[in-house]
């Protein structure tokens, strides 16, 4: 069967056409929504639409639009384009619309070139010949042109484009083929024939799966889960879809099998959602007050959550005790010091959890760790990172908050809620960027972990980029205690550029020690003396970032990409050894278009050749990524 693209549109209208609750929200962005018209204008096959009719059901429908009675057209494959061009035909999005509506906003013609982009002031204000694509087809061919051709002299120039224009609105009577599931299918068989047939070639997820049973069930679900995520958001808390319904899983089932989840009742779901949202505000307020990770920047792994939740699970009603709390942070740190969920987390959480199911508790959570590790001692070695992406990043932070470092130009604790224009936490580094790149040093040098300090902003500013033997002496004179609280080695000569690499040396030499006395305070079951934090917290420390990262962001964004993971970190579980990737795509730059992508700058071999062997196309430097993106989008 085919339907002309106007009566798709308007079936759409009458709550005729829908999406199933599986689907994904809407991710095409501009270069596609215009490719997609260039293609319909030049009259080009875009492709069938795959649509599942059945019984009018608004539990297994998104949005909240209206539905016609008796069938609806479920759309299965073609949702991206759909939605694309009634965005455009109609001037808004679909009833069932969950994304950014910017990228179907404001495209333009060009009747002398004829070109689709989108809308440039510079380019197209008082420049005739780009015309507005949503008002030409809401408006009409010929009430358009009746009126350009009002003005007389105006009549031969759009006499001229009338075979165009003509072809612009005749998209709207190009026929798309339809292919019909029929009613008789359950959604699960629905939703094996949309991962088969997607042509986007992005299956959903097992997460994803788990979600579609739910909202066949609970109409609200997806909401619900989406709202506790926002408010996680808003405190700092960057979650995902997939870790919260995993934390439901554990919290429900012991077990991290999202197909356990699939056969819990919908009843223990829509009450185990609010249960786990509650341990979770429990896990992460336990977390911030001890140990002052009080957003996901600074958190490492976010999956020894679902741990911790399990290991309440198992507590039931017994309240936990200070030192159960204490020894469980412990493990915590270690968790995402050495990876134990950078790879194969379904396999890890599960063996995790059989350990607490079986009664063995935070002791054997913390003896498979030492089985893992060998021994679970810090080294200076460990602190040799660099990049705010290095595995120890976290515990800077940690030690920081910890310990209660004090700011070297105010003598403010850095642990107190910092509210003030110039007291906002920034990452330092104690030998100046510009100085160090000006003496030959390398990027992975300049900006290693142990040169990195938390200051408030007004304090880094009255630094700037002066020689650190310069300003040090001044701060040591002030407040040398506030110095000494950031575990600076007070020798002299060793601020001096020269001995650079031997101030590194000294300064991961007391970093472990300060974090292997915190760590061992933990585990005998008590904070360190002076360690318990205050529940208000500082804002997430600002990292300036690095100039090549900022400027593939703004790229990405202009274009309306998805950005990449920031400092995605990968572990070999065969050598234990641990890559942190300045920018990652792992399930492509557009998901299931295109393969694992990464951008590795100053990567050393042994990085690249393992996330090639991941099958990540990977890139060195910013202008070959981007010609690269340019590239796979035409």
């Amino acid at each position: 069967m085919s339907l002309k693209i106007e009566v798709i549109l308007s079936q759409v209208d009458i709550g005729a056409y829908a999406l199933p609750v599986f689907q994904r929200g809407y991710v095409w962005n501009r270069d596609q929504v215009r490719k997609l018209m260039y293609s319909l204008y030049h009259r080009y096959p875009i492709g069938e639409l795959l649509v599942w009719n059945t019984a009018t059901d608004p539990s297994i429908t998104r949005g909240n639009g209206s539905l016609t009675a008796g069938n609806v057209n479920m759309i299965l494959d073609g949702q991206q384009r759909i939605t694309s061009l009634y965005g455009i035909f109609r001037g808004h999005a679909p009833a069932f619309f969950e994304g950014n509506a910017s990228a179907f906003t404001g495209l333009y013609f060009n009747v002398e070139t004829e070109t689709f982009e989108f809308y440039s002031s510079r380019k197209m204000d008082g420049n005739r010949a780009w015309i507005n694509v949503t008002d030409f087809l809401k408006e009409g061919f010929g009430s358009f042109l009746s009126k350009s051709m009002a003005v007389p002299e105006e009549q031969q120039y759009w006499t001229a484009y009338i075979p165009r224009l003509t072809a612009l609105d005749g998209i709207r009577n190009i026929d798309m083929n339809i292919e019909t599931v029929t009613a008789e299918k359950t959604i699960d068989e629905v939703v094996e024939i949309f991962n088969n047939v997607n042509s986007g070639g992005t299956k959903l997820s097992k997460g994803e799966l788990a979600l579609a049973k739910i909202c066949s069930e609970w109409n609200v679900g997806r909401d619900e889960l989406r709202k506790i995520l926002e408010k996680y958001k808003r405190a700092g808390y960057d979650f995902k879809m997939d870790w919260l319904l995993r934390c439901l899983t554990v919290h429900l089932t012991g077990q991290p099998y999202f197909a356990q989840l699939g056969k819990e009742p919908i009843e223990n779901i829509k009450k185990g959602v609010y249960e786990t949202d509650k341990l979770i505000g429990t896990c992460l307020d336990q977390i911030s007050s001890r140990l002052g990770f009080n957003n996901t920047r600074v958190m490492g792994n976010v999956y020894p959550i679902a741990t911790m939740l399990g290991y309440l699970k198992a507590k039931g009603r017994q309240p936990m005790s200070e030192t159960e709390w204490n020894r469980l942070m412990f493990w915590y740190i270690h968790s995402f010091l050495w990876g134990r969920y950078a790879s194969a987390t379904e396999s890890s959480l599960s063996q995790d959890l059989n350990i607490i199911n079986a009664g063995e508790g935070i002791d054997g959570l913390i003896k498979l760790l030492r089985q893992l590790r060998g021994d679970l001692l810090i080294r200076p070695e460990d602190f040799w990172g660099w990049s705010t992406g290095a595995r120890f990043y976290p515990m800077l932070y940690m030690l920081t908050r910890v310990y209660h470092s004090r700011d070297w130009g105010t003598g403010i604790e850095l642990n107190n809620s910092l509210l003030g224009k110039n007291s906002s936490l920034e990452v330092h580094h104690i030998f100046p960027k510009k100085r160090l790149y000006e003496a030959g040093k390398s990027r992975a040098i300049v900006n290693a972990l142990a040169n990195y300090a938390f200051l408030t902003k007004g304090t880094n500013d009255r630094i700037s980029d002066r020689l650190t033997s310069d300003y040090m002496p001044e701060f040591v004179d002030e407040n040398r205690a506030a110095v000494e609280s950031h575990w600076i080695p007070m020798n002299p000569e060793l601020w001096k550029i020269e001995h650079y690499e031997e101030f590194l040396e000294k300064r991961r030499e007391l970093l472990a020690i300060a974090t292997n006395n915190l760590l061992d305070s933990l585990n005998a079951g008590h904070l360190i003396e002076g360690g318990t934090l205050l529940q208000s917290a500082p804002s997430a420390p600002v990292d300036e970032g690095d100039d090549e990262i900022k400027e593939i962001a703004a790229w990405l964004e202009e274009r309306q990409l998805p950005m990449g993971a920031r400092n995605l970190e990968l572990s070999d579980p065969d050598t234990a050894e641990t890559y942190i990737i300045d920018m990652a795509w792992p399930n492509g730059i557009q998901e299931g278009l295109s393969v694992p992508l990464a951008l590795v700058l100053n990567s050393d071999a042994d990085t690249q050749a393992y996330i090639s062997s991941l099958g990540y196309q990977f890139f060195v430097r910013v202008e070959d990524l981007k010609k690269y993106i340019e590239r796979l989008m035409e």
